[in-house]
This record gives structure tokens, sequence and C-alpha cells, in this order.
């Protein structure tokens, strides 16, 4: 009887034991949670002294993860393994993560600097009335190129891509979107469009650029470009800016009949463990200053209109990289196909990657 009772006592002990660790341990991770946020956005994309600056501030730890394709970051969000506070989606993307029930509503009692964003750029088709989002950077996608590598050659339509001088000279993104979207473009169809026949025409296109393509990769094509170990890239406004600055001899340009206009913005998405740190960010953020700040660093178009009184008149005045409202109107925004068009995408592009071994 003695042995049941010694061992009932060391059980309850055990238990009032393991209570009290888990008790500890939940309430280590609440208090963490209120003093770090987890911050998850594209590569290369933030000026990582504001992170610190953030911290100082506020006092809240940033942990910063990155992602390369809207679909890997919403994928990861999806599945729930990492409690992400804020996340940078682009515009086709947040329409999916909002009918999939993946972000939270924006406070905006909470976030004042909203006030400095152009109105251009909010209660746009994605997210009306920003009920999900504010816009964190915008661009556009087209051709940078090096003329000195080109006998002078320089580019305005699309169709240039084709022109068989370029022999392994041009390197493509590696996104599906963008490569088939520009071969769409450049027969007069919608970057956006869901046309089985328009498809497999834009795709039988790209296939024929097959010649001249030298790579199909990520964020690389900026040092190889600036290396000169290539003469053309499919890129965006920002990468062309980053050659650029480190390259006189690249230009960039976007093609006649129409591009991307893109926008990626700030959420908060609902796995979200410190929604006030969440909102303390995106209004750090949206301070005139930081978004200058940022701008300069990361190369890409702000849509914060206070921000761009302090920025280098030369470059907000540059076309190239922040073109007017009348530019703007040939240009298309990627709209959410859905996941079984965006499959269909993705099964063409994988098509005419296959073709190139």
């Amino acid at each position: 009887m003695k042995e049941i009772i010694r061992g009932s006592l060391l059980i309850f002990i055990v238990s009032i034991g393991l209570l009290l660790f888990n008790m500890k341990l939940n309430a280590g991770t609440s208090s963490a949670s209120k003093d770090t946020i987890t911050v998850y956005n594209w590569g290369e994309y933030i000026d990582p002294q504001l992170l610190k600056k953030f911290e100082q501030d506020t006092g809240i730890k940033v942990v910063y993860e990155t992602f390369d394709s809207n679909e890997g970051m919403m994928s990861k969000i999806e599945q729930g393994g990492t409690a992400y506070d804020i996340s940078m989606p682009s515009e086709y993307m947040i329409e999916m993560m909002v009918e999939k029930d993946l972000l939270l509503p924006i406070d905006y009692e909470k976030i004042p600097n909203a006030k400095n964003i152009d109105p251009y750029f909010l209660n746009l088709s994605f997210d009306p009335m920003n009920t999900y989002s504010l816009p964190y950077f915008w661009g556009t996608l087209g051709i940078a190129y090096n003329a000195s590598l080109l006998d002078g050659q320089t580019f305005e339509s699309w169709d240039d891509l084709w022109n068989p001088t370029l022999a392994q000279q041009i390197v493509l993104v590696d996104s599906a979107r963008e490569s088939i979207g520009m071969s769409l473009n450049s027969l007069g169809y919608s970057l956006n469009s869901t046309k089985l026949e328009e498809l497999e025409e834009a795709t039988e296109k790209l296939k024929m650029l097959i010649p001249n393509v030298k790579a199909i990769i990520g964020d690389e094509v900026t040092q190889l470009m600036i290396n000169e170990e290539a003469a053309v890239s499919l890129t965006w406004s920002g990468q062309a800016a980053d050659m650029m600055s480190e390259n006189e001899n690249i230009d960039y340009i976007v093609p006649e009949e129409g591009s991307n206009l893109w926008f990626d913005n700030m959420v908060i998405p609902r796995t979200a463990k410190n929604i006030e740190g969440a909102h303390a960010f995106i209004n750090f953020m949206l301070a005139a200053d930081v978004a200058a700040a940022n701008a300069d660093y990361v190369g890409y178009a702000t849509p914060n209109a206070a921000a761009l009184s302090l920025m280098d008149k030369e470059v907000v005045g540059d076309e190239r990289f922040y073109p007017d409202e009348a530019s703007r109107d040939h240009l298309e925004v990627y709209r959410n196909l859905g996941l079984d068009m965006l499959g269909h995408y993705n099964e063409l592009f994988l098509t005419f990657k296959m073709n190139l071994n």
C-alpha cells in the first residue's frame, strides 16, 4: 500500500513539475512574441540598417527570412510552420491569399504614416480599399541591355529579342508569368490571357527564342550583367537600376507593346503572433525618411509620395524607373488567374525550359 502511495505521490510531483515547466515555457514564448517580429521578404529587398533602426526605436527584435517566389512564400505561410508577422507578396498573390483566408485586416488607427502613400497606388483591383495590404515598392518589367557588347544595338520592342545576332546573349528570369507574359505581349495579347490558343502560340514563339538564351536564372542576373557575362536580360526595373549603378554601359527600357506594372505590398499573415509589432513595422517603413532610405538602397520605385522630396531629383525624375501616369496606361497588373491556370502557365514554361537542354 505504501508503495502505491509513494508511486502515486511521485506521479503527482512529476505532473506538477511538468505543468509548471510548460507554464514557464509558454510564458516565455508569449513574452518573446511581444518582443520579436518575424519578417518574410524577397531577397535583397530592404536596407539592413533600417532593421537595426526599427529595433533601436521600438525595442522589438526582427527575425528576417527571405523567399524567391510568390508561390513558395504562400505555400510556407499556408503550412503554418513559422509564425510570420509580416510578408511582402505581389498583387496577384494577395488576391489568392485573401481567397484562402491567409491574411489579417490592417488596423489603420495604428498606421498613421499611411497618409504618405500616393493615392495612385491605393484602392487597386487586387485589394480594394487596401483592407489587407499597403504598398511597399512598385516597378516594371523590361529589357536591360549593354549596347557596348552589341555593336550599339538598342531595343524598342519585345520582338528585338528574337534578333538572330543575339545568339547566346540573353538571360531570362526563372518565372512563368514573366517569360510567357513577355511572349504574350510581343504577340499583342494580354499578359493575363487565359485563352489556351494564345498561350500555346506564345509558348511556341518563346521556343523560337531558345538559340538566343544563355541562361534562365534568378537574382544572379544582376552580377552577370554587371560583369558583362551577358549582354541582355529580361529583368525588373530595380534590378536594372542596380546593374546601371555598377556598369555605365547598361540601359533599361520598357518595350512599346506594353509590359507588367507590378506592386509588392506589406501584409500581416494570419499566422502572426505579434500583431501590434507588425503594425509598428508597417508604420515605420512608411515614414518618409525610412521609405526614402529604403528606396535609395534597394533601387526600386517607392509609392511613398512624402519620401520623393527627400530623394535625388535625378532618380525620381528618371522615367525609366518612375514612369508617369500616361506611360503606365499601357502596362498591365498581374491578375490572379486561379491555381489551375497558374499551373498551366508553369507547365508551359517547364516545357520551354526542357527544350533548352
